[in-house]
């Protein structure tokens, strides 16, 4: 009862009226009469914008996959002390806490605008998501193998590789390939405040109205997404 009282407070506030529903859906009518056929003529651009947002999911994947590696390890509770643990956690509770654009909101202010700024946000991004899934999988781990590696006398890196490692691979896989899929996405959201890639030729598109080319835009993306959607589950199928 006081969920629905509530849901009906929130739809008066907010004047979601119906009214507004259908005046919306003729409007999203129009618009998509202008935006097909979609129009490839540009294609020098569209292809120099996806170029860009690949260099910047890839990149991005693979710093944020290699700090993640270490961080994840720094914050697993069953492997270090408290004093290194908790502030490696408030790190990436850190790194989660805002969204991807306004992370890049703040590193085009301090940056500048491109591809740099849409770096070290998917960066930012990977950290929060790979690193905090990492720890948790390896605090699932058997102990067991860690004290056998452990009496042989083997060093902290030795027990890393030959007891931690196996058990948590194939996940810490799986965990890699989601955020490259999820940064391939999140590279072309970035740009439309400034920090580069296919982004901000769709902002530009639509500053112009040129819908058909918008049309072009997320057609790519949407393949582009649905390629990288395909290579994961290889990889998955693959490690796992």
């Amino acid at each position: 009862m006081i969920i629905a009282a509530y849901l009906a407070y929130s739809f008066n506030a907010m004047g979601l009226e119906w009214e507004r529903i259908q005046q919306g859906l003729g409007q999203a009518s129009a618009l998509l009469d202008r935006m097909f056929p979609p129009n490839f003529s540009r294609w020098e651009l569209l292809l120099s914008g996806l170029a860009e947002s690949l260099e910047i999911a890839i990149i991005a994947s693979i710093a944020g996959i290699v700090l993640s590696l270490f961080f994840g390890l720094f914050s697993a509770r069953n492997l270090m002390p408290n004093w290194v643990s908790i502030p490696m956690r408030g790190l990436i509770a850190l790194c989660r806490t805002f969204h991807p654009v306004i992370i890049a909101i703040l590193f085009v202010k301090s940056v500048g605008f491109g591809a740099l700024a849409g770096i070290l946000t998917l960066v930012v991004a990977s950290i929060g998501f790979i690193a905090k899934l990492f720890a948790e999988a390896i605090e699932e781990i058997s102990l067991k193998q860690v004290e056998a590696v452990r009496a042989t006398g083997a060093g902290f890196v030795s027990v890393i590789l030959f007891s931690v490692m196996p058990q948590v691979f194939a996940r810490f896989i799986g965990f890699s390939t989601y955020q490259l899929d999820s940064n391939l996405r999140n590279s072309t959201m970035v740009g439309i405040v400034g920090a580069g890639g296919l982004g901000g030729t769709l902002f530009s598109a639509f500053q112009r109205f040129d819908y058909d080319f918008v049309a072009a835009i997320l057609i790519t993306i949407i393949a582009i997404i649905m390629v990288g959607e395909f290579l994961s589950n290889i990889v998955r199928r693959i490690f796992s």
